[in-house]
């Protein structure tokens, strides 16, 4: 009788896939790796200063002798990527395993490729790094200005002027016009260094706004490329990587976004939520649906869904003027200064203050100032109510220039909060109070790297066009099973509340307007 045959072993099941994510960020270059289920499995970095110690620069930048001109050398941002994609490959990572990749890059950081540079990017060897073929002939500026650059204010002026003053540009762009943004250091480099600019690399753009690309520079609409949804595939890997580093042919690239919109992805933000960063400034990320874009803070398009906006607010006085009051009236205890907040009421009894110690970005304020639940402005408060005076303020204030942008809290709202106050529980409630929604705390760092990882995860999970998308970010939110602080304040008391804020801002601006024309709303960017 013949031997039974023996059916060989299946074959083991491919390894799962990878998506990863760089963040171009102004002292380094990050790299992440998640898998399906968004757990983290490799990350790395290339430091500038120490690492490529030759290009000489001091927290990734050069500081001109103006000290208003701030740019990294491009060539720097090549050899970093050599650097990093080495480093994984000497460390055993499998490229081949990548299924998407997407990045951040800090905002307002411009390159400008030199003509011919498609030609050679189009021949690349694979024998040889990035840094010894892009070295030459390849870009038509070698430093470019970054977002500390603040070189630029009479082209900000300028681009103002040209569209209608700075609310119409608001209204076109999502703000004002600041030094650092890259349309004004383009029309810098076309007025000062008009050589480097015709010499820029051209391609074909379009549904661009036509005032300011006239105000900008001439020709402009032929440079930029064509503004396309953030959840895009661009197409797959280049076969230089493909062959020197052994990605998969297959392997697509999302369309890479900015660090502050990356961020927003990598906190896995929902409509409806809110995340505060409470350090030295105080950082508002918001998810807006129907934007009103104002003087004050900043729209832009949502990184994960096409049909959305996000808002971004600065405040600069934030840990510094809450260790300040600590200081003053706690005596320098965060157990004495949490007491505080424990021990008053809210709505401190319509007690408040504004605390600007430097000049304020939002709004444009410097200066303390407080009132009592009269509305009267007076010299001091109590240690307590000093206390508490401040971080309702300090809050509120986010709240309300939150909703001037167009922000709403709905049923589901979450507010979360990062930075080093978020570990300060009484500090926290004030919070949930105020916005009347639970708040749970999160780890930001490496968020804009984490978040260029779920955009590449999401990116190629994702239907996308120019005008259409089939998948929303909620495919890739993961729970948050972190600390949850929930609002102890009814509707009647938080109208209240906020009608007290509103009426003391009044008297504030009362103050700061003295002897001028300026209205609230205008103040505000509402005309």
């Amino acid at each position: 009788m013949a031997a039974a045959q023996v059916s060989p072993p299946p074959p083991p099941p491919p390894p799962p896939p990878l998506y990863l994510g760089f963040d171009f960020s102004t002292q380094q270059l990050k790299v992440l790796v998640i898998d399906g289920n968004l757990n983290v499995l490799h990350q790395d970095n290339v430091q500038f200063d120490s690492e490529l110690s030759d290009f000489r620069t001091q927290g990734g930048v050069h500081i001109h002798s103006d000290r208003l001109t701030v740019t990294s050398p491009v060539l720097m941002w090549v050899k970093a990527l050599d650097l990093l994609l080495d480093k994984m490959k000497r460390a055993g990572f499998d490229f081949s395993r990548v299924r998407a990749l997407s990045g951040s890059g800090q905002q307002h950081g411009s390159v400008y490729w030199k003509r011919g540079a498609s030609e050679t990017l189009n021949q690349l060897s694979p024998d040889q790094d990035l840094f010894q073929q892009l070295q030459v002939c390849v870009f038509s500026v070698s430093d470019s200005p970054v977002w500390m650059d603040s070189s630029s204010s009479q082209q900000c002026l300028d681009l103002q002027a040209a569209v209608g003053g700075a609310l119409r540009l608001a209204e076109i762009t999502g703000s004002r016009a600041y030094e650092r943004f890259t349309g004004n250091q383009i029309c810098k480099l076309r007025q000062t260094r008009p050589d480097a600019y015709q010499d820029t690399e051209v391609r074909a753009s379009l549904s661009w706004s036509e005032v300011c690309l006239k105000a900008t520079a001439p020709h402009l609409d032929q440079l930029l490329g064509a503004p396309l949804p953030s959840t895009s595939v661009l197409g797959p890997v280049s076969s230089y990587f493909v062959h020197r580093y052994g990605f998969s042919e297959t392997c697509r690239v999302v369309a890479f976004t900015g660090d502050n919109p990356a961020s927003l992805a990598g906190m896995r933000l929902q409509q409806g939520d809110i995340a505060v960063s409470l350090g030295t400034s105080d950082t508002v990320f918001l998810w807006i649906q129907q934007p009103r874009p104002a003087l004050e803070g900043h729209v832009f398009c949502n990184p994960v869904d096409w049909q959305a906006y996000m808002a971004l607010l600065c405040f600069k006085n934030g840990s510094l003027t809450r260790e300040r009051i600590r200081n003053e009236c706690a005596g320098g205890s965060w157990e004495v200064f949490s007491a505080a907040l424990r021990n008053t009421p809210l709505g401190n009894n319509g007690n408040i203050g504004f605390y600007f110690d430097t000049m304020e970005i939002t709004p444009p304020a410097v200066g303390v100032y407080r009132f009592d639940g009269d509305d009267n402005e007076v010299s001091s408060l109590s240690s307590q109510v000093e206390v508490r005076a401040l971080v309702e303020g300090q809050f509120l204030s986010r709240r309300l220039h939150a909703e001037s942008l167009g922000y709403s809290i709905i049923p589901g709202t979450r507010v979360l909060a990062t930075g080093g106050a978020s570990c300060n529980t009484e500090i926290l409630q004030v919070l949930s109070d105020v916005f009347n929604a639970p708040v749970y705390t999160i780890d930001l760092s490496n968020s804009a790297c984490l978040g260029a990882a779920y955009r590449a995860l999401h990116g190629n999970t994702t239907t996308t066009t120019t005008t259409t998308t089939t998948t929303t970010s909620t495919t890739v939110v993961k729970e948050l099973s972190s600390q949850r602080i929930s609002a102890a304040i009814n509707q009647n008391m938080l109208i209240q509340f906020i009608m007290t804020y509103v009426i003391q801002v009044s008297v504030l601006l009362k103050l700061l307007l003295a002897g001028s024309s300026v209205t609230w709303w205008e103040f505000r960017g509402e005309t």
